[in-house]
């Protein structure tokens, strides 16, 4: 049967007798079915008064839920991201924070989120105009650029971006650019900076098309970049050059180190090197080779930083890796598709949390590959795992920080069944030394691209 659009819109076949539209006889089959099942009709006296999250939620597993773990890295306060896409910042300062905290000597030190978000939001502004540049010949409407000018300048990212922003512009104290309204709530000035971007794309794509000069356009390039600052600086506060540091220690001692630049404190704190760190995946489409090394077009913030770069390997591998980081006191950056089987107030993922299949009578039965060609699941979210639960070397659950406060989970630090583990957790980012020596030669190799829309990139995407 071959489908198309009609001059009105309307999908039309060039087999009419296989064209069917909705038909009063099919409703009348659906009413019959559904009337005389009275497992349907609990379920809907149930959901029609009730969330279907409290009717689905297994209760067997609720009963199960055990948050004690053989393995805790954490000593701290979670944190929290409010109204905001910073998960990845907000995770990959929260792998850093504990490192800093001991060679401090204190107890819940905190980075600025602040301080990264203002500079990758100046990188990406200037990654986009370059893309921009780069597509000029292209229409509007074509595919690539379509999806750029949807997302110029999101508040999500990867590890690699992460990794990017600290060489570069190193870290500060959260009290050195402390946390404004716009940084926890990020959605006006996000609508600016867009709008700014985007007439910034129409006029340097109209002097590209009336073919003036390179310096033409990078002195309009550079304005756009001025008017993102301003923005920027408006809503989040102008990022200190350097800034006085000193503290009381845990043991009441004070400590002055006088003023330092930002790389300068990264430098002296950080104690990890993020050039060791490898992003690894688990994507189980045949289309994407395990072994591999992949990257996705347009995806990055700092324009002549290393591209995002991740190894495509097993589930299990991902799995016995993060176990060891953490046995070894390093805690590890995941990303994952936080909004499947997941209890709030719990603060609990399990993969099998709700019966969603018995409430509608629907057997879901998409893989994790079919979830990800089928735009069913992609990476939404970045948190830390700090714990595992290990019973004769076999993880069993995995204790995880997240960065949405204190008032759910356990203080803010969730509980993760290792079957959600399996289906829902896509990426880390561990010591490269972890991996066996054919993987480490395989980081060498040219990465295979994936289209900018492709759902790899998909938490670079968020808000």
């Amino acid at each position: 049967m071959l489908w198309n659009l009609g001059e009105n819109g309307a999908m039309t076949s060039n087999d009419t007798a296989l064209a069917r539209a909705v038909a009063p006889s099919d409703i009348a089959r659906y009413r019959a079915a559904f009337a005389s099942d009275v497992r349907l009709k609990v379920a809907q006296n149930a959901v029609t008064k009730n969330s279907v999250d409290e009717i689905a939620l297994d209760r067997d597993v609720v009963m199960s839920i055990d948050h004690s773990m053989s393995h805790v890295l954490d000593k701290h306060e979670a944190t929290n991201q409010k109204r905001s896409g910073r998960c990845w910042l907000f995770a990959g300062l929260n792998v850093l924070r504990s490192n800093a905290a001991a060679r401090m000597n204190v107890k819940n030190f905190e980075f600025s989120q602040t301080w990264l978000h203002f500079w990758d939001k100046l990188e990406r502004a200037n990654y986009f105009l370059e893309a921009m540049l780069a597509t000029a010949d292209r229409d509007v409407d074509d595919r690539t650029v379509a999806h750029l000018l949807a997302n110029p300048i999101d508040d999500g990212g990867q590890w690699n971006m992460f990794v990017a922003l600290v060489r570069k512009y190193g870290v500060v104290p959260k009290a050195a650019m402390p946390e404004t309204e716009s940084s926890s709530n990020t959605g006006q000035m996000n609508r600016a900076l867009r709008t700014v971007l985007r007439q910034g794309t129409r006029d340097l794509r109209a002097l590209h098309t009336a073919g003036v000069g390179d310096d033409e356009i990078a002195e309009r390039k550079d304005q756009v970049m001025a008017a993102v600052y301003r923005v920027l600086a408006i809503h989040l506060g102008t990022p200190p050059e350097s800034f006085l540091w000193q503290w009381n220690d845990a043991d009441g001692t004070f400590h002055r180190d006088g003023q330092l630049t930002p790389v300068e404190f990264a430098e002296k704190y950080l104690g990890a090197d993020l050039e060791d760190y490898v992003c690894l995946v688990h994507d189980p489409r045949e289309s994407s080779p395990q072994g591999r090394t992949f990257t996705v077009e347009f995806l990055g913030n700092v324009a002549d930083a290393p591209p995002v770069t991740y190894l495509n390997v097993d589930i299990d591998l991902i799995r016995s890796l993060t176990a060891a980081s953490i046995q070894d006191g390093e805690p590890v950056w995941f990303g994952c598709d936080t909004g499947k089987q997941a209890q709030r107030a719990l603060g609990y993922w399990d993969a099998a949390l709700y019966d969603y299949g018995s409430v509608y009578d629907v057997d879901f039965s998409l893989t994790k590959a079919e979830r990800l060609l089928h735009h069913e699941s992609l990476m939404t979210h970045a948190m830390v795992f700090t714990g595992v639960d290990l019973h004769d070397g076999v993880p069993r659950r995995w204790r995880v920080e997240n960065s949405w406060g204190t008032d759910k989970a356990d203080k803010g630090f969730w509980t993760m069944n290792d079957s959600w583990f399996g289906e829902h957790v896509f990426e880390v980012a561990v010591h490269r030394s972890r991996l066996p020596e054919e993987l480490q030669q395989r980081l060498n190799e040219q990465p295979i691209t994936l289209p900018a829309w492709d759902p790899m990139g998909a938490l670079a995407r968020g808000r």
